[in-house]
């Protein structure tokens, strides 16, 4: 289990789901708290996925509201790791827009999409086909490759970077080949991009930084967009130890924007229990997750949480074996600077106390990470 926030930093901020005898805080305090939240799901253990107007923050009336939101999304990071945002501020149409430019993307000839294949961990660019990639915690190379042999993950993406590094190139398809593909992801990503900087300012004013304390470390926009497509599979290939259509495991960066389509398939893992419940899709809303960078950031008191990707109910074809349906989702992964050192904040550790983790910064962190995930 991950550390508490220190009560240093959000005196507030407890959690709401301990027992009377091992929390200060009264029966009617944590009632008149929950009545401020709404959740999305509810399980044994109490655990929940908040949902959060984020319109409160971004179009605040007051400094007390947008403090009330920012507190919001923070308890929600340390309590489960995961949040899902509503009124976000990206329009409807262009994550539609978004999704079917993925589609048509995937729909072209492998052999087009293999010319552009991943590469290189420090580029992270390019086409992954089914196979290639096996996620999970482990940072051992050997152990990795033989779960990629057991048991792959049944996905394909495409990475994309930002567009003008002067090191690493995105791979594009030819127009011709995915008309408008390219200017609609550099948009998307520019459009992620600015909300990743909103919620890192929210999440600085919960842990009672200044607002604008991350700016200057995220804005080299050190990202990458994933487009990822889940294809139709035989349920027969999903029934091996260890099988899903993306293994258990935590992402790298800060933050992650997920949008899901309507299919979903996204479990989070309850940190106290170790069971996995679904992140069910939630129209108009992106579900957003606390990384190992923002972890180690906060000193663990934000969580990032393990998560996988398991296959929907299938559909019968014979007495013996079914069929799951294709599913599409888009992750944008935000990351620090290239060259950011991540050390813990000063509001993020008990007076005498010592950070878990040293310092690193992010490329070594995530190029590590990277190089051991892939073939």
């Amino acid at each position: 289990m991950l550390a508490r926030t220190p009560s240093a930093i959000l005196p507030t901020m407890r959690r709401v789901t301990a027992s009377p005898r091992t929390s200060s805080v009264s029966h009617s305090a944590r009632a008149a708290r929950c009545t401020r939240r709404t959740f999305a799901t509810h399980v044994e253990d109490n655990f929940r996925i908040p949902i959060i107007d984020f319109s409160k923050y971004r179009d605040a009336a007051t400094a007390a509201q947008k403090e009330e939101t920012a507190q919001e999304v923070v308890r929600g990071f340390t309590d489960v790791g995961f949040i899902y945002l509503s009124n976000h501020g990206i329009p409807e149409e262009t994550v539609k827009h978004t999704f079917q430019k993925s589609a048509e993307f995937f729909s072209m000839p492998i052999e087009k999409k293999a010319e552009l294949a991943w590469r290189d961990p420090r580029a992270n660019r390019g086409f992954v086909q089914v196979g290639r990639e096996r996620v999970t915690q482990s940072a051992n190379a050997d152990e990795i490759r033989q779960l990629r042999e057991k048991a792959p993950d049944y996905k394909e993406s495409m990475e994309i970077g930002r567009d003008w590094d002067k090191t690493y190139k995105n791979y594009w398809p030819r127009e011709v080949d995915a008309p408008g593909f390219k200017r609609s992801m550099l948009d998307f990503f520019q459009t992620c991009h600015e909300l990743h900087v909103l919620v890192m300012r929210s999440i600085a004013l919960g842990l009672r930084l200044e607002e604008t304390f991350f700016d200057s470390k995220i804005h080299e926009q050190y990202h990458n967009l994933r487009l990822l497509s889940y294809p139709p599979i035989k349920t027969q290939l999903l029934r091996g130890e260890g099988t899903a259509r993306a293994g258990a495991h935590s992402d790298y960066g800060t933050l992650t924007l997920l949008f899901q389509d309507s299919v979903g398939g996204l479990e989070v893992q309850n940190p106290r229990t170790g069971q996995f419940q679904p992140a069910t899709p939630i129209p108009g809303t992106i579900v957003v997750n606390a990384g190992d960078l923002l972890a180690r950031w906060s000193n663990d008191v934000l969580r990032s949480t393990l998560h996988r990707v398991v296959a929907p109910p299938a559909k019968a074809i014979s007495e013996t074996e079914g069929v799951t349906p294709a599913r599409q989702s888009i992750a944008f992964f935000c990351n620090p600077n290239q060259g950011a050192e991540i050390s813990c904040l000063p509001t993020c550790v008990v007076p005498g106390g010592n950070p878990k983790y040293p310092p690193v910064t992010t490329e070594d962190y995530i190029v590590g990470r990277l190089k051991a995930t892939y073939m």
